[in-house]
């Protein structure tokens, strides 16, 4: 079985506040007479389901195109840790998490996306959070809303400590309908040369 974790990327969907929007321009029609359809793209490299590469907070960090697609395509473990207005790393080592190096957390945000407008209070990661998925030699970590940093927060220290340690952030998952457990994870992101950041289309395959 796949599960399409990814978000369907349109005009009416949430974006993070100050992203650019999502806009899909007809440039060539075929009921105005025109020999196909054609349409100009337009997004910000944070648009729906994402990965943040390292450089998006580490100038040393690697960019969209430099991550081995070996890193992003393999087992993973979905832990459920519903119930939690933010995730801390007791939290964490409370789940039962199997060694793994791949990790998405499963919040209470996956019920946000019934939700047209872009919500505030979503569950976060907190520092220790972070702290606690490099002791674990995490290298890429997934969460269902668009960002792992609590909005508002006056540093970005969760961000700088997973891309300061070479971690790959999966952002805008929808994990709604994915029971706890073990699958393939099959993120690909556009390998968008020197970016920060890049869409993905991300599923899930039970084993």
């Amino acid at each position: 079985m796949i599960y399409d974790i990814s978000l369907t990327v349109e005009p009416e969907m949430p974006i993070y506040p100050g992203d650019a929007p999502y806009q899909l321009e007809p440039m060539l029609r075929i009921a105005d007479g025109a020999v196909c359809n054609l349409s100009r793209l337009a997004m910000g490299t944070h648009t729906g389901t994402h990965i943040d590469a390292p450089w998006h907070f580490n100038e040393n960090g690697k960019r969209v195109e430099q991550i081995p697609l070996d890193r992003l395509i393999g087992l993973v473990w979905v832990a459920d840790l519903r119930g939690y207005k933010a995730i801390d790393a007791d939290a964490l080592q409370k789940a039962n998490i199997p060694l793994t190096t791949r990790l998405l957390l499963k919040t209470d945000n996956s019920a946000l996306w019934q939700r047209r407008e872009f919500q505030k209070e979503f569950v976060y990661l907190t520092a220790d959070a972070a702290d606690w998925l490099i002791a674990h030699t995490i290298t890429v970590v997934g969460l269902d809303y668009l960002s792992v940093e609590q909005f508002g927060a006056p540093e970005p220290v969760v961000h700088r400590k997973l891309c300061g340690a070479g971690i790959v952030i999966i952002e805008g998952l929808n994990l709604s309908e994915v029971p706890e457990g073990e699958y393939e994870l099959l993120c690909m992101p556009l390998k968008l040369r020197g970016a920060d950041g890049a869409p993905a289309r991300v599923a899930l395959r039970t084993r």
